[in-house]
């Protein structure tokens, strides 16, 4: 198989076709789309809506905590659902990706991801499970190494003793840059079964706007970590671009993409993602663009109330997981837009969330992040919540 690299993309540097640009139908209910039917959310040509927007949840929500899975968890960063239910969760500076059972919290080591290599905000970060993982049970795991970040799927065999469950890495994509700061390093699939990923710039602004870069980037692949039909570049893996460091994916029942990032000084933004859009990093942020090449943020927030990471979307809105902000946002979405103000829960009650995941019942799977070297770790740090939400 051949292996796609940093170099292997330069080729592509005229990537994205003209700023706006879009691709693909009209998306189809989350999980109906065909590998070959274009990627998921794109719009009809000139911007407009592909379907009308949708009904919108209540203005207000509500969030209760339920239950603690299991604590004792160090730096984790990303967490991924088995069909059974049971969460996969990766632990960025230990390299180690343990399964907790959703039924009583469990732990299971299943190993360390070789090559892991952490320091400042890299180290084993996003983690999804194939969408074959009933056929052949294969975890891809985004990480630092010495000299990038790049994505790996691991063979997983829970026949094995505890620790020796994982393959050796299989890498299918390499070359995104990496830096003490903003590696960016969500991982999910999306409703089309392609590979999606967020990059940051690791500090060096300029990376966000230069298309032949991998950095400050959302990035569709197939799961061979190959360019997909239907991104702005036919050869190129890059889908978005201008991101500072982006951090949470998720896709709502229209199969749009929604991205949380980083903001600088001023805003972290919740983004609506399209193929060949321009996100304006470093020459904007937050909303109020002066260019027309650049979009707008749908929602924002003052860096010291969110600095977001993880998203998910359930009962129709996105949940954010604030970092500095240490608190859960709701937005509740109507089609393409927020339909009401975001509103604040859990403000200070469990100090930095990472990770947010929606649960198979409707609920959410909330990961704290205070063993990251930035919090204050308690008694049981860090731990994994189960909520209820509406």
């Amino acid at each position: 198989m051949q292996r796609r690299s940093v170099t292997s993309v330069l080729a592509a540097a005229s990537l994205l076709l003209a700023a706006g640009c879009s691709s693909g139908g009209a998306p189809g209910p989350a999980g109906s789309l065909a590998a070959s039917s274009g990627p998921p959310g794109a719009s009809s040509p000139g911007g407009t809506p592909a379907s009308p927007p949708d009904s919108a949840p209540p203005a207000k929500g509500s969030v209760k905590v339920v239950s603690t899975l299991t604590t004792g968890l160090t730096s984790p960063w990303g967490v991924a659902a088995l069909p059974g239910g049971d969460l996969l969760v990766s632990s960025r500076d230990t390299g180690k990706i343990f399964r907790v059972a959703a039924d009583g919290g469990r732990k299971t080591e299943l190993g360390t991801v070789p090559g892991v290599a952490p320091g400042g905000e890299g180290g084993l970060l996003g983690i999804a499970v194939a969408p074959s993982f009933g056929r052949s049970p294969q975890v891809y795991a985004y990480f630092t190494t010495e000299s990038d970040n790049r994505i790996a799927r691991l063979n997983y065999d829970a026949k094995k003793q505890p620790g020796s469950q994982l393959g050796a890495p299989d890498t299918v994509l390499k070359g995104i840059p990496k830096g003490q700061i903003h590696n960016g390093g969500r991982i999910a699939f999306g409703p089309d079964k392609m590979l999606y990923a967020g990059t940051g710039e690791t500090g060096d602004t300029g990376l966000a706007q230069d298309r032949s870069s991998l950095g400050g980037k959302i990035l569709r692949m197939t799961p061979d970590g190959e360019p997909v039909h239907g991104n702005p570049d036919a050869g190129s893996v890059v889908y978005s671009y201008g991101h500072r460091n982006v951090q949470g994916l998720a896709w709502d029942s229209e199969g749009r993409l929604w991205a949380a990032e980083f903001g600088q000084n001023t805003w972290d933004e919740l983004n609506l993602i399209e193929p060949g859009k321009n996100y304006g990093w470093p020459e904007v942020e937050g909303k109020g663009r002066r260019d027309a090449r650049f979009v707008d943020p749908v929602a924002q927030w003052k860096t010291a109330d969110a600095s977001p990471s993880g998203i998910a979307i359930a009962e129709g809105s996105v949940w954010m997981a604030g970092l500095r902000g240490e608190r859960l946002w709701r937005i509740p979405l109507a089609g393409r837009q927020a339909s009401a103000a975001p509103q604040a829960f859990l403000q200070g009650e469990y100090g930095r969330l990472r990770t947010v995941v929606a649960a198979q019942d409707g609920g959410l799977w909330l990961v704290t992040s205070n063993t990251d070297g930035r919090g204050e770790p308690k008694q049981g740090d860090d731990r994994i919540l189960r909520l209820d939400v509406n």
